[in-house]
């Protein structure tokens, strides 16, 4: 198993809502982290990458809240396991709200680690900030920065710092291999077990797991190597109809987990099978073929399943198979570990048809074939006619017919010869893109 890789890892740490998230998406330089001013939001560790000087990225780590009271989500691991795993801590304070108890409380549960760390007093463009400055030497921290993590103000000095600190860590050479990982979004609805799968694909508890739907809220990525190849997985929030979305900090998950979705190569889509196949597990089905890309469909806690519970899924799982032509099905109980085993061998499967290329003759004698085989239905006394193809891209496989005439996007004969093309390749659960084009004879 390989973790994700930078040179150094810095930790972005703090009470709840004290800016974090918006430091992390400056630094990151995208909004990968959601924001929100509503206190734990972020909840599980948030990795990204950041450029801080001449050729130097560092690996950052956005938490959640350091919860000292109650913690029945078990955040404060989350936030203590990324505290272990950094180089760097960035402690960030309210300047608005001046030192507070709560923050000399999370140092105090802090400093026992020993970590290098940067105070940075965030909001510093207001007036009250830049007063209460002084405050922040009690906690004994040396290095202090006035940053505005909302505007970006002093985030140059900010980097200065970490690029300075980063220097003295020593820089691992990433394998080859890393940087071609492909990446497989883990997708499903709120509490199926998309988290409780990834835990069980990277063997340990990278991602918090808990029963409480939304629990995860961002996306995570995490780097893994399986029989010798590496994966790219995207752990996203659990997609709900936006009619059902519960606050905003949800709406902007379901927005971020179909962006994750963009980002893969393959989906692969988790159910929930003792609720059966719901209306949400089709939308999102139908969602990852809108976007083009490869699916395997993990049918969870199948042991949980009796007789009767199999043979009404059975009656289900057809809607599926339309949706996605037929993709690679693992059952899987993720708890367990029973199944997963398969998992990724499906996903291989998957990419390889998701990057699979022919030769021009090769492609012309399929479609040919298939014409012979059934041939296309006459319009106004005059039939379709198929002149030459080629393929034009992959990832999907996407192919050039020239013909006498266009096929409408939902013709059927435009998608029997899709089906044709993916029954002769074996490409199930992957698109197959058909771009025709009218040409003189």
């Amino acid at each position: 198993m390989m973790a994700p890789l930078m040179s150094a890892t810095v930790a972005i740490v703090g009470r709840p809502n004290v800016g974090k998230s918006t430091l992390f998406n400056r630094l990151v330089g995208k909004r990968q982290a959601i924001v929100h001013d509503q206190p734990g939001v972020t909840r599980d560790r948030i990795f990204g990458s950041a450029e801080v000087g001449d050729d130097q990225r560092v690996q950052l780590v956005d938490t959640g809240g350091l919860a000292l009271a109650e913690d029945p989500l078990g955040l404060s691991r989350q936030v203590y396991a990324a505290v272990e795993e950094s180089d760097l801590l960035l402690l960030v304070v309210d300047g608005r709200e001046g030192l507070l108890a709560a923050d000399r409380a999370v140092w105090d549960a802090l400093r026992r680690y020993a970590k290098p760390t940067v105070l940075v007093v965030n909001k510093a463009d207001t007036r009250a900030a830049r007063e209460t400055q002084g405050e922040f030497w009690g906690l004994g921290i040396r290095e202090v920065l006035l940053v505005s993590a909302e505007h970006g103000a002093g985030m140059e000095e900010l980097r200065d710092a970490i690029a300075a600190h980063a220097a003295t860590v020593p820089t691992p050479e990433p394998p080859a291999e890393a940087a071609a990982a492909p990446p497989i979004a883990i997708v499903g609805r709120p509490n199926v077990g998309k988290s409780s799968l990834l835990n069980q694909l990277v063997g340990e508890t990278r991602v918090l797991v808990s029963p409480m739907a939304g629990t995860t809220r961002d996306p995570i990525d995490t780097l893994i190597e399986h029989e010798g190849r590496p994966y790219l997985l995207i752990d996203t929030a659990g997609i709900r109809r936006r009619a059902q979305a519960s606050g905003a900090p949800e709406e902007l998950a379901v927005m971020m987990a179909r962006r994750q979705i963009e980002r893969a190569k393959v989906a692969v889509l988790v159910v929930d099978v003792t609720q059966g196949i719901t209306s949400g597990d089709l939308g999102i089905a139908g969602t990852i073929w809108e976007l083009g890309r490869a699916a395997v469909v993990a049918m969870n806690k199948w042991d949980l399943l009796d007789d009767e519970g199999r043979r009404r899924l059975e009656e289900q799982w057809p809607r599926v198979q339309e949706l996605l032509a037929e993709p690679p099905r693992v059952n899987i109980s993720a708890a367990t570990g029973r199944g997963v085993a398969k998992v990724l061998p499906a996903v291989a499967q998957a990419l390889a048809g998701f990057h699979a290329k022919l030769g021009t003759g090769e492609i012309n004698r399929l479609f040919e074939q298939a014409v012979r085989s059934h041939p296309p239905p006459s319009r106004d006394g005059k039939e379709w006619k198929l002149y030459y193809a080629t393929q034009v891209g992959d990832g999907p496989p996407t192919f050039m017919l020239f013909a006498n005439r266009t096929l409408p996007r939902n013709d059927p004969y435009r998608r029997y010869l899709a089906n044709r093309v993916r029954e002769a390749l074996d490409l199930w659960g992957v698109p197959v893109r058909l771009v025709v084009r009218r040409r003189h004879e």
